[in-house]
């Protein structure tokens, strides 16, 4: 992977809603409403925080897939980073 290739995703993280994204699960999180993501904020207790980005929704979507895309958010940079060292130990 080049770095060109590293900077286009990491520009796409920085370009979406702030982080961090929490998936929020109707059963599990909450007791009612819909499954969707919360973002901006550091946990699901947070949810009256002024700083709170607007909630994410995706129809037709599995549970398992909601929760990949909230652990994106926090997950590519990670990535990033690391092929970024491991690139520079090379």
């Amino acid at each position: 992977m080049t770095e060109e290739e590293l900077k286009e995703i990491e520009h796409r993280v920085n370009s979406g809603t702030k982080g961090p994204w929490i998936v929020m699960i109707e059963g599990i999180t909450h007791s009612s409403g819909s499954d969707f993501i919360m973002t901006g904020v550091e946990n699901s207790d947070d949810h009256s925080n002024a700083e709170r980005g607007n909630d994410l929704y995706v129809s037709d979507g599995r549970k398992e897939d909601l929760i990949f895309m909230a652990h994106a958010k926090q997950d590519i940079p990670k990535l990033i980073t690391e092929i970024r060292k491991l690139k520079n130990r090379l």
